[in-house]
């Protein structure tokens, strides 16, 4: 697979995101019954489109959160303690409180291959992560709502999904219907003899 070129990606990605957002929003609110098997279908389509390693554009611009089982583990496969490692690594954030990367892009990525030197001992959120497919999807989706402005997958399965369901117009087509009458007592149509 190419390279992802992250500059051309930037761009489209700014020029699609209010579309994007809307489209995420409804389906939010009003969420189509087939919504997460396309979820499960347009997963694999981007999958077959799309490799991590062309890109890695999650790890450079964005951070996980670390769970206290997710330090422990890069702590262990790193031989150090869990507190060495997040003095090392690691700032807790003042709102939400969490463990975050001190720095971008992440300290574990190796930017000349774009892999992760802590693969095998990664945080959960890097594991899931673009979360595309997460049961129940109207759950979730609201996550894509961000980060389809970093991930080309997650960019391209919002935009596969947005193509499946055309059929969840904006608004009901009322094109070529006529109105007849006004009122709620309605009149049966007369007949000419």
């Amino acid at each position: 697979m190419e390279k992802i070129d992250l500059k051309a990606f930037a761009i489209k990605a700014e020029e699609k995101k209010k579309a994007f957002r809307r489209f995420i929003t409804k389906c939010e609110k009003k969420p189509p019954k087939n919504l997460n098997s396309l979820a499960i279908e347009t997963d694999k389509e981007v999958w077959q489109e799309i490799d991590c390693t062309s890109c890695a554009n999650c790890c450079k611009k964005m951070t996980p959160t670390f769970t206290p089982k997710d330090i422990k583990r890069a702590a262990t496969f790193l031989h150090m303690t869990p507190a060495a490692f997040k003095a090392k690594w690691l700032i807790k954030e003042k709102q939400d409180k969490d463990w975050v990367n001190r720095q971008q892009p992440c300290q574990f990525l190796d930017l000349s291959t774009n892999l992760c030197t802590i693969y095998e001992a990664r945080p959960d959120d890097c594991a899931g992560f673009p979360h595309l497919a997460k049961q129940k999807v109207k759950d979730y989706i609201h996550i894509h709502r961000q980060n389809m402005m970093y991930c080309p997958a997650t960019y391209r399965f919002v935009e596969l999904l947005k193509q499946k369901l055309k059929t969840f117009p904006d608004k009901k087509d009322l094109s070529g219907l006529k109105i007849i009458g006004k009122g709620k007592k309605r009149k049966s149509p007369v007949r000419s003899v």
